[in-house]
């Protein structure tokens, strides 16, 4: 069997007897259930699905836990082995260090998906069915939202590869995850926001603002789940946003995509170099 391969599978089954998987779909579910059944009062006065309220309320939290929990999985994936010497035993069998990399992050990933799609999906179909049954026209929202939280989680999951190819102790990767968590979740935007108050639109205009927010996966996924949809963006309060902002939504997911490729690419390269 390709090594890669194996690699995804032991990752799996190292998440599975571990309950890391079993942890954060339960958590997921749970507060995907909490923040579904609280916030669905106004579904019974504007007739809209439990499921359009829950993406906003869903939106906010996984912007913080999403990439969390990416970072807990990924923060010690190669400097971790390196201080258990696993990095060097498992270099002396045929394989190499890019079918290392990539067997890794692809297991991780998976981990996440699994608990991102279990969690989300057990609460979107509970929450339908306690509100009078099934209604799959309602599911492209929240199947979105499912999609750019991994997206989300993988952009996060490759700086925590970066990071970890990069240091030279667990403790400075973990210090490190947390800072890059901080300041990309919370600090970028709370700095922005005042940036945009000083300005009041003297030199940052809605094109120039729109680049800003793609140096950001936070904000990509806020724009790809909260403008997307007409009723979302109501809800969220963004319609104004949404008129205005030019980003497709081909523009959102390639700049995604982007946040995981070149993190990934230079962790490989960062690994490759790194003398065990």
């Amino acid at each position: 069997m390709n090594p890669t391969l194996i690699l995804i599978q032991k990752e799996i089954r190292d998440g599975l007897r571990n309950r890391w998987v079993l942890a954060v779909t339960i958590l997921l579910a749970m507060l995907a259930l909490s923040l579904g059944f609280l916030g669905s009062g106004p579904t019974g006065t504007v007739k809209v699905d439990p499921l359009t309220v829950t993406v906003v309320s869903l939106s906010s939290l996984s912007i913080f836990l999403v990439p969390l929990i990416a970072m807990l999985l990924s923060y010690d994936a190669i400097v971790g082995e390196i201080d258990r010497g696993t990095m060097a035993l498992l270099l002396s069998y045929p394989v190499a260090r890019r079918q290392v990399m990539l067997g890794k992050f692809c297991g991780h990933l998976a981990i996440l998906s699994i608990a991102t799609i279990a969690g989300y999906g057990i609460a979107g179909v509970t929450l339908q069915l306690a509100h009078g049954g099934l209604d799959f026209s309602a599911w492209a929202p929240f199947a979105l939202l499912i999609a750019a939280s991994i997206l989300l989680g993988a952009s996060f999951l490759s700086l925590g590869y970066l990071i970890s190819s990069l240091v030279q102790e667990r403790a400075t990767a973990a210090g490190i995850a947390i800072g890059v968590w901080l300041f990309l979740v919370v600090i970028y935007d709370m700095v922005l926001l005042g940036v945009l108050v000083v300005d009041q639109g003297r030199s940052i205009t809605a094109p120039l603002l729109n680049t800003i927010l793609l140096f950001n996966p936070t904000d990509v996924y806020r724009l790809l789940n909260l403008t997307g949809h007409e009723n979302i963006a109501m809800f969220a309060g963004m319609a104004g946003l949404s008129d205005q902002a030019t980003l497709s939504t081909g523009t959102l997911l390639l700049a995604q995509v982007l946040w995981i490729a070149i993190p990934f690419g230079l962790a490989s390269a960062a690994f490759n170099r790194r003398a065990l």
